[in-house]
């Protein structure tokens, strides 16, 4: 499943994992707070718009290239709130290769090919989602 961030999660069960994630944040110390200045809110709205823009372009790519190489879930773009996805100048998506207490995906994930395919595939994502930005004149 790859992840982007969103207000609104795609489905109740990335809600309840970036709830479960967001919560472990909390305990961990890591509180984000936002700045109250109406002009500097207004210009991280705009960074965070295109930030979002990218991830979900790189999100698609990525979910193009791991299809290719690894079985993937129905509907594996997703959206939820996760706090660690919340940069707003770094496109970021979150990936999750599988489930420990599954035993195919622990078996899968223990598979040194296995998890060679789905590391070139997110080579391969990043290289052309880095290539496409280049090529639109964003230097990268």
């Amino acid at each position: 499943t790859v992840y982007t961030v969103s207000d609104k999660a795609s489905d109740p069960e990335a809600q309840a994992l970036a709830d479960r994630e967001n919560l472990s944040d909390q305990f961990a110390g890591m509180v984000i707070k936002d700045d109250n200045k109406e002009v500097t809110d207004i210009l991280i709205d705009l960074i965070r718009r295109e930030t979002h823009t990218f991830s979900m372009s790189f999100a698609h790519t990525l979910v193009g290239q791991l299809s290719t190489s690894v079985g993937l879930i129905n509907n594996p773009q997703r959206s939820a709130g996760f706090k660690v996805l919340k940069a707003p100048d770094v496109p970021s998506v979150l990936v999750e290769l599988g489930y420990l207490s599954n035993a195919k995906d622990e078996a899968q994930l223990l598979n040194a090919e296995w998890r060679g395919k789905a590391a070139q595939s997110i080579t391969n994502a990043v290289a052309l989602f880095a290539s496409a930005r280049a090529g639109a004149g964003t230097g990268g």
